[in-house]
């Protein structure tokens, strides 16, 4: 890209000033009282999801629709209140230490900041993975509850019907422009919940023309904390482990899921999401590449002009590097040439720019507080730090807020033309100086565009490879506002022939965007750019198990019998065999395995079929069908024996959080172990597998542990030991202790993304699909005479999507794997039963079509 970008001088916004005078208390009939807390996840109060509950169709799995955050009230109008119980006072929460707010005392203050007038409302967006309250809070001017009512019209009109929107009168004088602030989704960033609080005040209290206007235009929604977990426990996870930052997309965990729902709900125009630590203050726009399935000149004329404006109003707090250790504001798109990009749709404002913000922005404060720092720094000197940064987190939300007044017209005119251009299948317009004019720089490495398909089906009947998979992928599609109608009948399209019962998915809608992120294959962007922020590859058409199929072109309007659905049918059932005959369970999906796990753990003798699936008796029906209903899955009838016992299997894991997270999805009983707990001492007779990818080093374990280890390793009787080891830290755990003869290749560490696979079938990858993930990919050599190739790389150049280049010495690139080993297995001459993974089938519990490789390997079928 040459040359830093331009500054552009013209089109900054200065912040306004929000006073601090009192407002009258004046109470709105009707509007006023309080409200208890609003119904949890699953419709039960309270209710908490158990770490390993899957799919069915009454309550489908994590991420999908039935266990969404609930949908926000859409009753009454504003103020909403909500009067929240503060938990209990906890001292050791690490924002104490900084002088910020501490999780227990954010009840009380929101509390008392609904009492100040009428502008102010709370509710309870849902709970945290540690159970923690979700608070989202509302400022706007008060609203009857028909006002609220023609809100939601209008709302809904500029996604239903965005072309007659565009020429909606009421809308372009009486729409409130929705704002949304995001605050501390990394726990130990914690500076955006605090200045979220001091805005919460001043525009409840502030008296000034200018605020009224602002209040009477634009509804601000803000996140107070996104993660209570890491807040209260100075880290940057949640209290399963992941990063939530990184979780869009999949939506694993209920954080995600809530956020999720706010922008499905609220349809934010203007977004920021509040980080730590970066000196100076980095503001997004990015750097390429850029979502290739973004509205993208829409997205970056205002995002650019918005990042000018918050870039000015950090600058006029007079922080300087010699006084203060401030440095200048840094804007990506304008500072840098890459390695700040806005490619994957994980991050938070990404993803709003699907759910149609036009203004989405990270900012990164300046000042570390965290890590090294929060346990080294004097106490005085993180809490000028603090104070610095959340100075500045108000300067942002102040500044965007202005320019959302100030542009209010154009903010929503953009968001509905993005919504407009899908719904009529319009092309995407590439950046340029003319189609984004007054945005300086713009070259052609800037460009990014998409061809998108006419439609998607997921085929229904034989031509689906698993039912369970496309239920997931058709509710996971829906939760993320996607429209998607079942045929009633059978159609053509493209010129092939598709039953009733399949999904379609009509690419001329307002969110195309989210649904070709979701369905498509992606990209290859290796050669666009050196290095990327994160991953780059993320299909969840290729990697969920379903099978989707892509129609390029079909003359006209889509006629297909049927209607859209909020979700998916129900996928399960039990075949109708006479004489207590034996019942097929195939083990392709994670719901299969957890519909196995589940039998297992009741004690019904299920034995394992020569392809890898499980023959459970025909006494076992009862069972069999609850736990068809419960996960949806299929239980056929079969005439085939099996061949050995499937036992219940209890996995000792050093593994990643978002590992053990898959494994408890698919009911396995997980034993958290390390280098550390096993030194410590292991009781091996509570294990039946090990596996390892992270934290156990063999030449770590101290004598005793080492024996111990060995000993479970060696098995015994007519148990023999097992491994699954995945990655590069698995495959030096197997070669430190002498087990599968098999050598490691390490790719390019930094590469990523969905590849396509080989599978040779059999009882580890048999039903497997045609495509992988993989992260610092590997593969083997050298194999023993011991050792079966599983699966293997594709030929050519196997990468579909994501970004995997050659080291600087040419070694360690896509072609070098192409038809290398990914999967092994083999029995050692030890007799333990072991099996390698140099792919990342379980990666931030995301490919959900490839955990049942995972959970076939530690069910034992390798050997």
């Amino acid at each position: 890209m040459g040359m830093p970008r331009p500054v552009l001088l013209t089109t900054a916004v200065t912040a306004g000033a929000l006073l601090l005078a009192p407002l009258p208390a004046t109470a709105v009939p009707g509007r006023d009282v309080p409200r208890p807390h609003p119904v949890r996840e699953n419709g039960a109060p309270d209710a908490a999801t158990p770490l390993g509950a899957s799919a069915n169709r009454a309550a489908p799995a994590a991420g999908t629709a039935a266990t969404t955050a609930p949908a926000l009230r859409k009753d009454g109008g504003y103020p909403r209140r909500t009067v929240l119980t503060p938990p209990p006072a906890n001292p050791a929460d690490k924002s104490i230490k900084l002088g910020l707010t501490p999780y227990h005392s954010l009840a009380p203050r929101l509390n008392a900041l609904q009492k100040l007038g009428n502008r102010v409302s709370v509710e309870v967006a849902g709970r945290s993975a540690g159970g923690h309250e979700l608070y989202l809070v509302t400022v706007t001017a008060p609203e009857s509850t028909r006002e609220a009512r023609e809100q939601d019209r209008m709302r809904e009109l500029i996604e239903d019907s965005p072309a007659a929107a565009a020429k909606d009168r009421r809308i372009k004088s009486a729409y409130k422009t929705p704002v949304f602030i995001n605050n501390n989704i990394h726990g130990n960033e914690w500076e955006g919940t605090d200045a979220a609080l001091r805005l919460i005040e001043e525009l409840a209290k502030a008296k000034d023309g200018r605020t009224r206007d602002l209040l009477d235009r634009n509804r601000i929604y803000l996140n107070v904390t996104a993660n209570p977990d890491g807040r209260i426990a100075g880290t940057r996870a949640n209290s399963e482990g992941f990063d939530l930052n990184r979780d869009f997309i999949t939506a694993s965990q209920p954080e995600a899921r809530a956020v999720r729902q706010i922008g499905v709900d609220k349809q934010p125009a203007v977004m920021l999401d509040l980080h730590g630590y970066v000196n100076g203050t980095l503001i997004e726009p990015t750097t390429p590449p850029h979502g290739e399935n973004y509205e993208y000149d829409l997205f970056l004329k205002n995002s650019y002009a918005n990042a000018l404006g918050m870039e000015k109003a950090v600058n006029d707090l007079g922080y300087t590097p010699g006084e203060d250790g401030v440095e200048a504001p840094v804007i990506p798109f304008r500072d840098q040439e890459e390695g700040w990009d806005d490619w994957p749709p994980v991050f938070t404002p990404q993803y709003m720019a699907f759910q149609g913000a036009v203004a989405s922005h990270t900012v990164e404060f300046p000042m570390r507080v965290n890590n090294s720092d929060y346990e080294t720094l004097p106490v005085a000197e993180l809490r000028r730090r603090s104070a610095i940064n959340t100075d500045i987190a108000g300067a942002v939300m102040r500044a965007t807020l202005t320019y959302a007044l100030a542009h209010r017209t154009s903010v929503i005119a953009d968001q509905i033309e993005t919504f407009r251009r899908g719904a009529a299948g319009e092309a995407q317009r590439p950046v340029s100086a003319q189609t984004v004019p007054g945005v300086p720089g713009i070259g052609p490495e800037d460009v990014y565009t998409t061809a998108f398909p006419r439609a998607y089906v997921i085929p229904a009947g034989g031509g689906q490879r698993s039912a369970p998979a496309a239920a997931r992928l058709v509710d996971h599609l829906i939760a993320n506002d996607v429209q998607v109608r079942r045929a009633t009948a059978g159609f053509r399209l493209a010129g092939r022939s598709y039953p009733a019962g399949s999904y379609v998915v009509d690419m001329h809608q307002a969110k195309r965007g989210i649904a070709n992120v979701i369905l498509a294959e992606g990209r290859d962007i290796s050669a666009d750019v050196s290095t990327m922020y994160d991953i780059s590859g993320w299909s969840l058409g290729l990697l969920w198990g379903a099978s989707v199929e892509k129609i390029q072109r079909a003359d006209g309007a889509l006629r297909v019998p049927g209607r859209t659905v909020p979700a998916a049918s129900p996928t399960g059932s039990v075949a109708g065999v006479t004489g207590g005959g034996a019942l097929r369970l195939r083990l392709d999906d994670p719901d299969e395995l957890a519909a196995l796990n589940s039998l297992l753990a009741q004690g019904v003798r299920v034995r394992r079929a020569a392809d890898g699936s499980a023959i459970v008796p025909g006494s076992a029906r009862r069972q069999a069908a609850v736990l068809a209903d419960r996960h949806g899955v299929v239980f056929a009838a079969t005439k085939e024996k099996g061949s050995g016992e499937l036992r219940r299997t209890r996995v000792a894991a050093a593994v990643t959080p978002g590992e053990r997270f898959a494994l408890r999805e698919m009911g396995f009983e997980v034993l958290p172990v390390s280098t550390q707990t096993l030194n410590a001492g292991f009781d091996w007779s509570t294990a039946d597998v090990l596996y390892v990818s992270s934290g156990l080093e063999y030449g770590g374990l101290n004598p005793a542990a080492r024996t111990a280890l060995d000993g479970f390793l060696d098995g015994g009787g007519d148990r023999a030991g097992r491994l699954v080891a995945l990655g590069s830290a698995g495959a030096a755990f197997n070669t430190a202790a002498g087990l599968l003869t098999a050598e490691p290749v390490a790719g390019n560490g930094d590469a990523n993304g969905v590849v396509r696979v080989t599978n040779a079938g059999g009882p580890v990858t048999g039903g497997a699909p045609a495509h992988s993930f993989v992260y610092s990919p590997l593969w083997f050599t050298g194999l023993g005479d011991e050792v079966r190739v599983d699966q293997s790389y594709g030929t050519g150049n196997p990468l579909v999507s994501g970004h995997w280049r050659a080291a600087e010495n040419g070694t360690g690139g896509p072609t070098d794997a192409a038809g290398r080993p990914s999967v092994v297995s083999g029995t050692a001459a030890k007799g333990t039963r072991v099996v390698l993974f140099g792919t990342e089938p379980l990666f931030r519990a995301h490919p959900k079509g490839l955990f049942p490789q995972v959970g076939r390997a530690l069910l034992g079928a390798a050997g």
